[in-house]
């Protein structure tokens, strides 16, 4: 439930697009055949700043699902980002430098040898779980092994990958607050995220194997907001399911506080223009504020749970996703049975990291997304 985006198109950007203006002679209609798409002019530098404090400039891959537009809204001028994806981005700044290209097609390296990139950050990972098992796979693994080869042969100095805490997978034996050296038992119990289970053993294997450039994974707990996710989804719910007997704590943190804790991890220039050391490499648990349960997350979100015996509730949410009428399968109920609650004092101590969203916060985002999609 915890994943931040589950690769569908965000919506059109509020202002309409303009003209875009290309800064070679490429195709302005770039399609999924791996053509290149460049719009507009880089993000200018901060006055009087140097070489040193010039903006990062940073490869965003999955620029133009939600998560990525929320961060285009909010990102400072500390970072220059550079979006890549296959899908189309219809509503895109005409100041964004964009290609539309699938990541395993072998035009991304045509990407890299232009780019001159100081980070990556791999947000392009796949969720959306009635997609085929091929189609997880060939996304989630091959296309991201296709993104680390290119990391790796153009040295780039750093890398943060998005991954998540379902990794980890909510169970009975859970402790109160799992650290990062917990083996990753997500797909032990839920399948079907076996592919996000590799991304991030993936990621692991490239950290401690290439030492020329900075690796650092981020497991951010539920996240919710404007991204469409199995836990947005399931908060954006006035009467959502709650199973008798079960109370397991839950972790939320804000989208705009989980791009934060990517821009911190990044480093580059302060909003005062001093220069920011990134993170280390190394695996990061990212939370929001505290911890709370379910029963107390819905009383804080303001909602009106339905409890219901285990076993009818897993026979209903089935029944209801192989009618396509729900968006979670039966073993998503595992989220709100046991508890996946994450230690996230590794992050805090290296960066500082201080989240702004709290409960009341998260409630008011929830309402008016679920204004929109109700």
């Amino acid at each position: 439930m915890t994943t931040p985006d589950d690769q569908q198109p965000g919506p059109a950007w509020p202002f309409a697009l303009a003209e875009q203006s290309l800064k070679r002679a490429e195709p302005a209609d770039a399609s999924d055949d791996g053509k290149v798409t460049r719009a507009g002019n880089h993000r200018a530098p901060p006055d009087g700043a140097t070489e040193t404090q010039r903006p990062l400039r940073v490869l965003v891959t999955g620029l133009s699902g939600r998560l990525g537009q929320v961060w285009l809204r909010q990102v400072s001028r500390a970072f220059e980002l550079v979006g890549l994806d296959r899908r189309a981005f219809p509503g895109a700044p005409t100041d964004l430098e964009f290609y539309r290209i699938d990541l395993r097609s072998t035009r991304v390296i045509e990407v890299f040898e232009r780019g001159n990139f100081d980070a990556v950050v791999h947000l392009g990972t796949l969720h959306n779980l009635r997609a085929k098992d091929a189609l997880h796979f060939s996304w989630n693994v091959t296309a991201f092994h296709r993104l680390l080869e290119c990391v790796e042969r153009f040295k780039v100095p750093r890398l943060v990958v998005l991954s998540s805490a379902d990794v980890y997978g909510p169970g009975p034996a859970n402790p109160a607050y799992i650290k990062e050296d917990a083996p990753l038992l997500g797909a032990q119990r839920f399948f079907a995220i076996r592919d996000l289970v590799s991304l991030d053993l993936a990621a692991q294997n490239f950290m401690w194997r290439v030492q020329s450039t900075e690796t650092v994974i981020l497991r951010p707990c539920h996240v919710v907001g404007t991204v469409r996710n199995a836990a947005s989804t399931y908060f954006n719910l006035m009467r959502p399911l709650m199973l008798s007997g079960f109370d397991p704590m839950i972790q939320l943190i804000h989208e705009r506080d989980l791009l934060a804790a990517i821009e911190v991890t990044l480093g580059g220039v302060s909003p005062t223009g001093q220069p920011r050391e990134g993170l280390r490499c190394g695996v990061y648990n990212v939370a929001g504020q505290g911890a709370l349960p379910l029963s107390q997350t819905h009383d804080r979100l303001g909602l009106r749970p339905r409890s219901v015996p285990l076993t009818l509730a897993r026979t209903f949410v089935a029944n209801a996703w192989g009618l396509r009428a729900s968006r979670f399968p039966a073993e998503q109920l595992d989220h709100i049975r046991y508890p996946c609650t994450v230690d996230n004092r590794r992050f805090v101590e290296a960066t500082g990291f201080a989240p702004r969203f709290d409960f009341d916060d998260m409630a008011h985002s929830l309402q008016v997304e679920a204004a929109f999609t109700r």
